[in-house]
């Protein structure tokens, strides 16, 4: 069973980078054909998918995100990461990091999210 497990600051100053890992557990991030998407829901409002890294390692980016994130692993550590730049108090939400065999937020396995907030 995979397991995801999202970590980071829960509070972030605007015009600062937010920077979350997400930590997989029972499979590993290099098994081919899964997706492993970062996703994240403001409060009041719909899921949003915001990127993905695949098992060879290519990124996949929301265009409207896309000028301000970077998604990153560490394949020794079995990890991914989402770099949000010049975060805004828009950018407060719950972020997921999911596991799926294609991008977007349908996904087959998801972290138990963390509360990111940007205050005003």
């Amino acid at each position: 069973q995979v397991q995801l497990q999202e970590s980071g600051p829960r509070l972030v100053k605007p015009s600062q980078t937010l920077s979350l890992t997400c930590t997989v557990s029972g499979g590993s991030i290099t098994t081919n054909t899964n997706y492993w998407n970062w996703i994240r829901q403001p409060p009041g409002r719909g899921q949003e998918w915001m990127g993905a890294i695949d098992y060879s390692g290519s990124t996949y980016y929301s265009p409207s995100l896309k000028s301000r994130t970077s998604i990153s692993r560490d394949t020794s550590k079995n990890q991914f990461t989402l770099q949000l730049r010049s975060v805004t108090p828009e950018d407060t939400a719950t972020y997921y990091c999911a596991l799926g065999d294609a991008l977007g937020t349908q996904n087959d396995y998801w972290g138990q999210g963390t509360q990111v907030t940007v205050p005003s």
